[in-house]
């Protein structure tokens, strides 16, 4: 496991932190042009694509045979439900709104973890869970200026618990698959599903092919799904993944700011609370406390004696 340097790190923390953040506005932007459905299956399937070419030198830890359950799961949970639900959340309230319900993601891992993987839940993480769901009560108040949509806080809510779920099942199954190629093959199958939905449910004539389509059609596919699953790997192949998980919490303020400067959304007392909370919340769960040196000197006795 190779260790990145501090600088290597923050940078590629930082990179990846932007390219969430901004990608909750810029797909907003481009429902004004494409039908949800088929934009997130566009997008999904072309940035598999470009994952299954990178990854192709490494075809034979596929293994599809004994593993086709685990892809095709992924990619319900964590592309179909994920991508879809968002999509269409996105059509009903501001991005950085939605982007924050979404962020819910790390304070319900740990709850499902909990639940289903056994993980220690301690009284940290049990008052930064209190703090989630306060979050996510002030936001569905009165997040936004004038009415709320109750479908877009449902459908932002389901969009983070789809993840979570993924995540979970992902971390289950970390051992038996290979990580890239997990990735690329659960966008592979559920970009074709989404595109397939679209197609029975959406018109593609309602499709705008214009220069600004093209350009956040390859902005997601390049950057939203390709290089932030690249970037994510690296740290998670450095050991890094949980001060990723750690940083998540600036996704919901860098789609904020993004939205509010370039799609003029409005920001409200309610939605600067729920950030807070929310990030309160997504800090508890993830830290990890540091054992006494009363505890540590015990643990080296006992090592010693065995």
């Amino acid at each position: 496991m190779k260790q990145l340097s501090p600088i290597r790190q923050t940078g590629l923390i930082a990179a990846l932190v932007i390219l969430w953040g901004v990608s909750f506005p810029i797909n907003k932007m481009m429902l004004q042009y494409t039908p949800p459905l088929l934009f997130a299956g566009m997008r999904t399937l072309a940035g598999a694509i470009l994952l299954v070419l990178l990854m192709l030198p490494k075809r034979k830890q596929i293994q599809w045979k004994q593993h086709k359950h685990v892809y095709i799961l992924s990619s319900l949970l964590n592309v179909v439900l994920f991508f879809g639900l968002q999509t269409y959340g996105l059509k009903m309230m501001s991005s950085g709104l939605f982007s924050v319900l979404v962020y819910l993601q790390p304070v319900l891992v740990a709850l499902f973890a909990w639940i289903w993987l056994r993980e220690h839940m301690s009284v940290l993480k049990g008052i930064g869970l209190t703090f989630g769901i306060l979050g996510v009560a002030a936001i569905s108040t009165r997040g936004e200026a004038g009415h709320i949509s109750t479908i877009g806080v449902m459908l932002g809510i389901g969009t983070s618990i789809s993840w979570a779920l993924g995540t979970v099942y992902v971390k289950k199954v970390s051992s038996v698959v290979h990580f890239m190629w997990l990735a690329a093959l659960q966008c592979l199958i559920g970009g074709i599903i989404l595109i397939i939905a679209g197609t029975l449910a959406e018109p593609w004539s309602a499709i705008q092919w214009n220069p600004i389509f093209w350009s956040g059609l390859g902005f997601s596919s390049i950057f939203g799904v390709t290089g932030s699953w690249i970037l994510y790997f690296t740290l998670v192949n450095s050991g890094e993944a949980s001060v990723v998980t750690s940083y998540t919490f600036l996704v919901p303020i860098v789609s904020v700011l993004t939205g509010m400067l370039f799609l003029h959304e409005s920001f409200t007392v309610y939605l600067l609370l729920g950030l807070i909370f929310i990030g309160i919340s997504i800090g508890m769960v993830n830290l990890k406390p540091k054992s006494s040196p009363l505890k540590s000197g015990k643990r080296k006795i006992l090592n010693k004696l065995d």
